[in-house]
C-alpha cells in the first residue's frame, strides 16, 4: 500500500508533546515581556494653589435654604421653603441653592417666590420670581446648570383665586452675569 501525499501532510500536523512545550514557552515569554514593559508614570502636575482651589470647591456645601433670610413679609412668621434644588448655576465651581418660598397660610395657597442663594451664609443673590407677582410655582427642578418651573397665574382680578387661568413654563440660565429667563413651549394648555 502506498501512502498519499495528503496523508503525509496530516501526519505532520499531529501535535506532539514538543509542540505543546514550544507553545507554552512562547506564551510565557509574551506574558513576561508584557509585565516588564509598563507605561511611564504620569508627569502632569498642578500648583498647590490650584489643588487647594479644587479641594475648597469640592468641599463647599450648597447653601442651606432653611437658614436664609428671604425678602418676604409674612407678618412676623417665618417663610416656608416648599421646594429646593442645588447646582453650580454660574460656573464658578461652587453650588448655589434655589428655593421656592412662600408665607404660611391657614387656607389657600399664597403666591411663591423663587430665590437663588449663595455662600456659606445662604445669602439671597437673585430673585427669579417675585411673590408680589402673585404666581404659584409647580414642576420645579434644578438640573444641568438651569432652573425650570411652571408658573401659574391669573389673567385678571375677576378670576377666582382657586383656579389659575395662566400657565407659563420657564427656564433660567446664567448668561452675561445674570439669570436670563426663557419661556419654553408647554404641551399642556389650560
Amino acid at each position: 500500500m502506498q501512502t498519499s501525499a495528503a496523508a503525509l501532510d496530516l501526519a505532520h500536523a499531529r501535535p506532539r508533546p514538543v509542540h505543546w512545550l514550544a507553545t507554552a514557552a512562547a506564551m510565557a515569554a509574551v506574558v513576561a515581556a508584557a509585565g516588564l514593559l509598563q507605561p511611564e508614570a504620569a508627569t502632569a502636575s498642578q500648583t498647590p494653589a490650584a489643588v487647594a482651589g479644587q479641594v475648597k470647591a469640592a468641599a463647599a456645601p450648597a447653601p442651606d435654604a432653611s437658614g436664609a433670610a428671604y425678602p418676604l413679609d409674612c407678618r412676623g412668621e417665618k417663610p416656608a421653603v416648599v421646594e429646593k434644588g442645588s447646582g453650580d448655576l454660574d460656573g464658578d465651581g461652587r453650588p448655589e441653592t434655589v428655593a421656592v418660598v412662600r408665607c404660611v397660610s391657614g387656607i389657600g395657597t399664597p403666591p411663591s417666590g423663587v430665590f437663588v442663594l449663595t455662600g456659606p451664609s445662604s445669602r439671597v443673590v437673585a430673585t427669579l420670581v417675585d411673590p408680589a407677582d402673585g404666581a404659584g410655582v409647580t414642576d420645579f427642578a434644578v438640573r444641568g446648570g438651569a432652573v425650570r418651573a411652571t408658573l401659574l397665574g391669573y389673567s385678571s382680578p375677576e378670576v377666582p383665586r382657586c383656579c389659575p387661568d395662566r400657565r407659563e413654563t420657564v427656564k433660567w440660565q446664567w448668561r452675561g452675569g445674570k439669570f436670563a429667563r426663557t419661556v419654553l413651549p408647554d404641551a399642556r394648555s389650560m
